[in-house]
């Protein structure tokens, strides 16, 4: 039911504002301009009232009214610009002033302190100026600069509260108060995560980017032009601001993006002077005739041209060509080629990476390192549920009473996902984390099952079981929208928490605890990473998990959900686009007729209608000499195969290898021609990201 609207007279002309509104969002809603310091209207931030800029006057009250924390009553007068309030809040920046560095030589002139400055009209301080603090400059990637710190307490909020690490805080007393990182360390020996979301809020420049702030301590944070993007690492797919000077990325910021609400990680925000590295590849390289490729190749940048010649676009392009056409000559029934693509890029290369493999070498033998990641989820997903993506994004945690994350480590690998878990562990849901390992998620963890590696089918059997024996599923659901679960109830019988804690190592009363806080409610939501995946049992582990929601009716409604974790950005849409051997894109068989005739006529060329190899049986195929020609795009199997030296001594077997990268990769040393790639913020195109939704990515 709608709350009622709220009317109230704002510098005379009345005004609605509904029920959980300040008078500052009323304001800053309808376009009249209220100075703030301590608050910030981005998501996550509670209104703090500290800084007192942002007081206006109310008719019949004594006092001045914070406006950032006072809400509005039914026929209340605001005054946001009367003498009363402008001499108040005249008066708060002149005692700020007074302990700032001088503008000319301020950490970050064109910060929000010095905007408001300029708009209050204060030229300077008649007060006396405290002694000045040192810098800290002991992080690599944050300057700390406390002599322009006006104790805002938004770096506070921003640490303790958006993204809960609690590094941060207030230490002392009277006008030796500060802020202090744990236990007043250097900020670069605290236990900071480095996630710069202090950073981002800090709005006088005493923390700042290390990026653009010089050996004097003088930041220079005005930019040509601002980009907005998508962070290229994990698969969350955070929305960035790339702020760019002389064509040069010069400091990230956090974008309100579905995914993300302004949040980012020390990847997204601080990872970006890659696209400027001076060891990018720029140009084409061709194994120069009689260089051998070795099992252990020592080539790097330096040493590149020893082994490679630079060549022309035209002459690249051709050597790699008539290399491939030479081998698909000699194929005899089999396909004797293969690609890689990347799940590093976007979803129009995956498109075009798999159109080329498909029409260009006749052979569905194109897979990505979702073989190595998620493909068992997939595999489970579709078989149960129909559909290999998520079924809920991960800010739905926001709506549910119980979360579990098993076999993934979040605070590292999707660390501002992990944000929204400890938000809502600190509201009070039920966060239950399953795991071998211990991490640092299960400090606000309410319950945490450390089983015994190998052992997951066994535990989520045990979970089930109890489900089941206590008649705790939901029986409307599974009659409605699921089927065998009769099949499943009579499996289950053999799987008692008892039964199992020889195998799992977990207390069979902790299990039952863990299985009917999850059964009782209906805001249940399911995370998972590799640890689930990349498993001899991966799919059934999966499978599991999308029973036990099923069996509780906790999938398709507010808060609750399954969702596999991904590893890189672009994992879902690289499948989505048909960079897998076994479907062209829309997850369309290959080996089925009605599917190949389409995609035959929409390429206007015959296809291959069987099944392509593999990651892992790629590689086989090329010590069998099956395989003996690869395209490998963003890809590092030297590096990244589960088995290394096997992964190696495919690559040195290959007659004809082509590596298109950013970097001399591993991969790369094995090549015989290596084109040059664009970097992610180079390129404008699209991904789709962890929650399920498209994003464009625009070039600088």
């Amino acid at each position: 039911m709608t709350k009622e609207k709220i009317k109230f007279y704002l510098n005379e002309k009345l005004v609605e504002a509904n029920a959980d509104e300040t008078i500052w969002q009323v304001a800053n809603r309808l376009g009249t301009e209220i100075p703030h310091l301590c608050y910030s209207d981005k998501p996550g931030y509670r209104a703090d009232g500290n800084c007192r800029a942002c007081m206006v006057e109310i008719e019949g009250e004594r006092v001045l009214a914070a406006s950032c924390i006072r809400k509005p009553t039914d026929s209340m007068k605001v005054k946001t610009s009367s003498e009363k309030a402008k001499k108040s809040r005249e008066l708060v920046f002149e005692l700020l002033l007074a302990d700032q560095p001088k503008k000319e030589i301020a950490h970050d002139n064109n910060s929000d302190f010095w905007k408001w400055i300029e708009k209050v009209e204060v030229k300077e301080s008649r007060f006396p100026k405290k002694t000045s603090c040192q810098a800290d400059v002991s992080h690599p990637s944050m300057a700390v600069n406390l002599d322009a710190c006006i104790q805002c307490n938004l770096c506070v909020r921003a640490c303790r509260e958006v993204q809960v690490n609690d590094v941060i805080g207030m230490a002392y007393r009277g006008e030796n108060s500060k802020i202090v990182f744990d236990f007043d360390d250097p900020m670069g020996d605290s236990t900071c995560v480095a996630c710069g979301e202090c950073v981002q809020a800090c709005p006088t420049g005493a923390l700042m980017p290390a990026s653009i702030v010089d050996k004097d301590g003088v930041g220079h944070s005005k930019v040509d032009k601002k980009i907005d993007s998508v962070c290229p690492y994990c698969g969350v797919g955070c929305q960035i601001e790339y702020n760019v000077k002389d064509n040069k990325i010069k400091y990230v910021n956090g974008v309100d993006g579905p995914a993300n609400k302004n949040r980012l990680c020390v990847k997204g925000r601080f990872g970006f002077d890659y696209v400027n590295n001076p060891e990018r590849l720029t140009k084409p390289l061709i194994r120069i005739k009689g260089k051998a490729k070795d099992l252990h190749p020592s080539i790097n940048f330096s040493n590149v041209h020893e082994y490679f010649r630079e060549a022309s676009w035209d002459e690249a392009l051709d050597y790699a060509a008539e290399g491939f056409l030479k081998l698909n000559k000699q194929r005899n029934g089999k396909s004797n080629l293969a690609g890689f693509g990347s799940a590093k890029c976007s979803n129009e290369e995956a498109y075009l990476f798999q159109k080329l493999i498909r029409t260009g070498f006749n052979t569905n033998n194109v897979d990505h390192c979702t073989r190595l990641c998620h493909a068992s989820s997939v595999a489970a997903l579709l078989e149960t549920i129909g559909s290999g993506a998520v079924t809920a994004p991960f800010y739905e945690v926001e709506h549910s009473d119980v979360i579990i994350v098993i076999g993934a480590n979040p605070t590292e690998n999707h660390p501002v996902a992990a944000t929204f878990f400890k938000n809502a562990a600190k509201k009070g849901s039920k966060l239950i984390v399953m795991d071998p390992r211990g991490h640092s998620l299960k400090k606000h963890a309410t319950h945490m099952l450390q089983f015994k590696p190998g052992s997951d089918v066994a535990l989520l059997n045990s979970i089930m079981n109890v489900i089941v024996e206590e008649n705790l599923f939901n029986s409307e659901y599974i009659k409605k929208q699921t089927e065998g679960f009769e099949k499943l109830r009579k499996h289950l019988m053999n799987y008692s928490p008892d039964i199992m804690e020889n195998e799992t190592g977990i207390d069979p009363e902790l299990i039952r605890e863990v299985a009917r806080l999850y059964a009782n409610t209906n805001k249940g939501i399911i995370f998972w990473g590799m640890g689930v995946s990349q498993h001899t049992h991966g799919t059934d582990n999966a499978r599991c998990l999308i029973s036990l929601a099923l069996m509780t009716g906790n999938v398709g409604k507010r808060g609750s959900g399954l969702h596999p974790l991904r590893g890189q950005n672009n994992v879902q849409g690289a499948s989505d686009a048909g960079l897998i051997p076994m479907m062209y894109p829309d997850y369309q068989l290959v080996d089925k007729n009605n599917n190949r005739d389409f995609f035959e006529k929409l390429w206007n060329t015959p296809l291959d209608d069987k099944k392509g190899l593999t990651v892992v049986e790629i590689m086989d195929a090329i010590h069998e000499n099956t395989i003996k020609g690869m395209y490998i795009l963003g890809e590092n199997p030297a590096m990244s195969d589960p088995d290394l030296n096997h992964a190696r001594e495919a690559l040195q077997m290959l007659e004809h290898l082509v590596v298109q990268d950013i970097f001399l990769t591993e991969t790369a040393t094995y090549a015989d021609v290596i084109f040059p790639a664009s970097a992610w913020p180079e390129k404008m195109e699209q991904l789709l990201i962890l929650i399920g939704k498209y994003r464009w990515e625009e070039k600088l």
